[in-house]
């Protein structure tokens, strides 16, 4: 960016009287006739040459200038006086927190973003009342600790719990970052996963406009506020936002970066600015871009530099020599800076060094961060974004201002600490600063009484996090009658009977408007283009054109209060938009229920930092994974094929997963999930895999819908997947306990009737819907065993299913063996073996890549033998004979290696 040439103006006569016709134009016919004027000489250039290099960026100086600067609305010495509170608190409570227990804290973020804060709490940031649904404010992570500070003088955190920073086990402690799940009446989002800040924060803007344009909400003119780091703007999910953003024109959106020029070890653009290359990027994408370089101070020397030569060095200057210039000292700033030539450092002849320190960045002069977020709050048809440029430990003087080092540090000197107490004017004495108490002002002080009254004005506190809403009335089971019963020889893939039942709550006269289906880009190949007509895409202009298919049954309809999101070829997109509507009882006093379907693996593999953060923001909604397994997807290979995604769902513990076989297994999972959800108000959310394998279902067998919710049930015998009863009763009878679960049960089955037909052997069929589930009650089980050592031991629901049922057990999955190796630890002495498909993924048909990852019905019936050889039930030629008579291959390799 510094390597571009600015042309030399080679006519200044010229050029003025350019300028001085674009002014007579803007006098007499207005801005809009000028900038068409403008954009008319572009387009001409660009016809002519074809090579048209336009400006993104403005010049390095504020956008709002003096002149348009609004008068300050508030008592700007008592909120110094506040602020520097505020700042005391937040550093105080990180060096307390290391000096009584070491677990320390950051410091340095908040001290160079307070200011920007504290004017938006104090004149901007509306919170929840009775007639207003309040804005929502997405708070830096590292930032915490001053939100915590200004808290303590509202009285919502105590002293003690200040004290308890990042102190959370076993005690009332405040988390280290915004987290709803461990503060879930304080912090609405959590952000400090660099990068999903940004990215929820503008799916969650235009969420709230689909609400509105969907007429769920009433439009009050609510904003989403985002503050951000501008190390962050790095991350592929921020950029991702502001695309978004500029697209949808969402002005209910405003992003404030702050620029402190600093990364965690070093600076962001050292060798360049980034404020310039954010700027080029926001406006590029159609966003209103504010930027707020210098403090009040520099107006004085800007209005003096009648040359443009301040100017010109104030662009001229990188990031690292800004860094440089506020690790120093005044006399550093006047040689290095104004000394750059003789007419810059006549302009400041007349200043002392110590009030040439004094010139601030503009992100810490409240009248500056004022302006910028009252032209916000005013800008319509677009997003905004405040650039504002700090300084990273602002007020920690040689303890970090400005250093490299500063992102890590949790301890200051004595030295340090009153140097910042000096430099704030905070009233603590010198023998108070060994014991740095927190500080507030005192009951009925002019400070106190102002500090109520902002807040007051603008509503209830902010964050804070509501979840006051209605159970939801969830409809019988018997809304999915069709899912419920027997299919005969008609077959279908879960997919579809999915599809059917979202078909089914969509027409709830309760729930149906309250259904959010999202869908990245694939709603065709899940069988959902049936409901493109019904109910319709959402667009915020509607449709402007006709779509191709406008002749089709099921045409492509987008519409402005079309209910599918469908987010393009977007999984993160969509998965934020997810969160958004899973967390909407939360934030918006709606519970409205999300249903996300994607490719299985393209979900909690690609956006698994969200899928945790979801589960920290206490989303509500299901996700369905569907053309899951390693084995299903015919043709498509390694990149498209999941063998892991029960895994990844396996980590996150409010995410509760289930790989079910049956359509009448999915109706009693759904059904649940809104049962647990929207009733009974759970922070839980649902992972459920669905096949593309068409098979008939059988109907949804007497009593078993306790054991698909809890993993396990029994398929039905007399059905063609289990043997009689009566030969469990012969104790010379070799028998075996078979567990699948998804697109393998039905090989289970088969291998089942191989056993009996091929080797006498019987057999019972159990779907294991929930390995994950099981493991989780088994875990219960023990640890409550544990601490109950003299009471009745609890059994796990694994263990009651098997007790009085002999033999080993065989669990099989088209997921890795760690999916099914999840309850070894539960079935006491049992041989066990797990079959699964680890290893890459292959293209083939669904019967060879089984037989490849060892998983059909052959490899079931080997592995039942080989367990029963192992217990000598029967004699281990059964074994080889199986290897004999299925034609495999011993020694074939192992597909987890190759």
């Amino acid at each position: 960016m510094n390597s571009v040439v600015e042309p030399v103006d080679l006519d200044p006569q010229e050029t003025q009287e350019w300028l001085e016709a674009m002014e007579a134009v803007v006098a007499v016919e207005g801005r809009p006739r000028a900038h068409y004027l403008i954009d008319q000489l572009v387009d001409r250039d660009a016809a002519r040459h074809g090579d048209m290099h336009g400006r993104v960026t403005s010049a390095y100086v504020n956008t709002i200038g003096l002149e348009r600067q609004p008068a300050y609305p508030g008592d700007l010495s008592l909120e110094r006086r506040l602020n520097a509170y505020i700042r005391w608190n937040a550093m105080v409570m990180v060096l307390r927190a290391g000096k009584h227990s070491n677990v320390g804290g950051h410091i340095a973020t908040y001290a160079s973003a307070a200011v920007l804060y504290d004017v938006g709490f104090d004149h901007f940031f509306r919170g929840r009342t009775e007639r207003f649904a309040g804005d929502l404010v997405y708070i830096q992570g590292h930032s915490a600790p001053g939100i915590y500070g200004r808290a303590y003088l509202e009285g919502r955190i105590t002293e003690a719990q200040l004290d308890s920073f990042r102190r959370e086990a076993g005690r009332d402690g405040l988390s280290s970052y915004p987290h709803p799940r461990l503060m879930p009446d304080f912090w609405q989002f959590p952000t400090v996963s660099m990068g999903l800040g940004p990215l929820t924060a503008a799916y969650q803007a235009r969420f709230m406009r689909y609400l509105e344009y969907r007429g769920l909400k009433e439009h009050q003119g609510r904003k989403v506020w985002a503050f951000l780091g501008d190390g962050e703007m790095d991350q592929p999910e921020s950029l991702a936002a502001i695309s978004l953003g500029g697209r949808e024109r969402l002005d209910n959106l405003i992003f404030v970066v702050n620029c402190n020029l600093q990364r965690l070890d070093g600076p962001v653009r050292g060798n360049s600015k980034v404020i310039q290359e954010l700027e080029g990027t926001f406006r590029a994408a159609g966003w209103n871009v504010i930027k707020v370089i210098w403090g009040s101070g520099w107006d004085t020397l800007l209005q003096r530099d009648h040359t443009g030569l301040l100017r010109q060095r104030m662009m001229e200057c990188v990031d690292g020599d800004y860094q440089t210039f506020k690790s120093q000292n005044g006399a550093y700033v006047r040689e290095h800076f104004f000394g750059k030539c003789p007419e810059l450092l006549e302009m400041v002849a007349d200043v002392s060094d110590d009030d040439i320190w004094k010139l601030t960045r503009g992100g810490h002069d409240p009248e500056k961060v004022h302006a910028a977020y009252a032209q916000a709050m005013l800008t319509e048809g677009r997003p905004t974004v405040v650039l504002a440029k700090t300084v990273k430990g602002f007020g920690m003087g040689e303890a970090g201002e400005g250093q490299n080092i500063n992102h890590q540090l949790k301890k200051m000197s004595a030295d340090a600490v009153r140097a910042f107490r000096d430099r704030f004017a905070l009233p603590v004495s010198d023998a108070q600063l060994d014991e740095m108490p927190y500080l507030k002002p005192e009951p009925n002080s002019e400070e106190a009484r102002y500090f109520a009254q902002c807040r007051a004005r603008l509503g209830g506190y902010v964050p804070a996090r509501f979840t006051d809403v209605p159970q939801l009335p969830i409809p019988p089971l018997t809304t999915f009658a069709t899912q419920l019963k027997d299919s005969g020889e008609r077959g279908a893939s879960t997919t579809m009977a999915f599809v059917r039942i979202l078909s089914a709550l969509l027409k709830d006269p309760s729930l149906g408007k309250l259904i959010v289906p999202i869908v990245p880009d694939e709603s065709r190949t899940f069988g959902m283009e049936g409901l493109f007509r019904q109910i319709g895409i959402h667009s915020p202009v509607g449709q402007l054109y006709t779509p191709q298919d406008a002749g089709q049954l099921s045409y492509y309809r987008e519409a402005t209060d079309g209910q599918i999101l469908q987010e393009g070829i977007n999984e993160s997109g969509a998965f934020a938009s997810w969160i958004a509507a899973g967390t909407a009882y939360a934030n918006h006093a709606l519970p409205t229920i999300p249903f996300y379907i994607f490719y299985s693996m393209f979900g909690l593999q690609r956006i698994g930092d969200l899928a945790w953060a979801a589960g920290d923001a206490r989303t509500r909604g299901f996700l369905l994974g569907a053309t899951s397994g390693r084995t299903t997807l015919m043709g498509e290979g390694l990149q498209h094929d999941d063998g892991h995604s029960h895994v990844l769902s396996s980590v996150i513990p409010n995410c509760v997963s289930y790989d079910p076989t049956f359509s009448y297994e999915l109706a009693v999972i759904i059904h649940d999930g809104l049962r647990r959800m929207y009733a009974a108000q759970e922070d839980v959310y649902y992972y459920i895999t669905l096949l593309n394998e068409n098979y008939p279902h059988p109907g949804l067998p007497p009593n078993a819908e306790a054991g698909i919710l809890k993993g396990l049930h029994r398929l039905p015998d007399g059905a063609p997947n289990a043997a009689p009863d009566k030969a469990r009763d012969d104790a010379e009878h070799p028998h075996i306990q078979l567990m699948g679960s998804g697109a393998i049960l039905r090989e289970v089955i088969a291998a089942g009737e191989l056993l009996k037909q091929d080797f006498a052997v019987s057999s019972e069929i159990w779907s294991a819907t929930s390995l994950t589930e099981l493991r989780r009650d088994g875990l219960a089980a023990e640890r409550w065993n544990t601490l109950h050592p003299e009471d009745e031991p609890r059994i796990p629901y694994v263990q009651q299913c098997l007790r009085g049922r002999p033999g080993p057990v065989v669990v099989t999955t088209d997921y890795m063996k760690i999916v099914g190796d999840q309850i070894r630890p539960f079935i006491n002495d049992r041989r066990f073996i797990a079959l699964g498909t680890d290893g890459f993924g292959r293209s083939d048909t669904r019967e060879s890549l089984r037989t490849f990852f060892e998983v059909d019905r052959h490899f079931i019936v080997l592995a039942a033998l080989k367990v029963l050889a192992d217990e000598g039930t029967v004699p281990r030629r059964r074994v080889s004979e199986a290897i004999a008579r299925y034609g495999i291959d011993a020694e074939k390799l192992d597909p987890a290696t190759v």
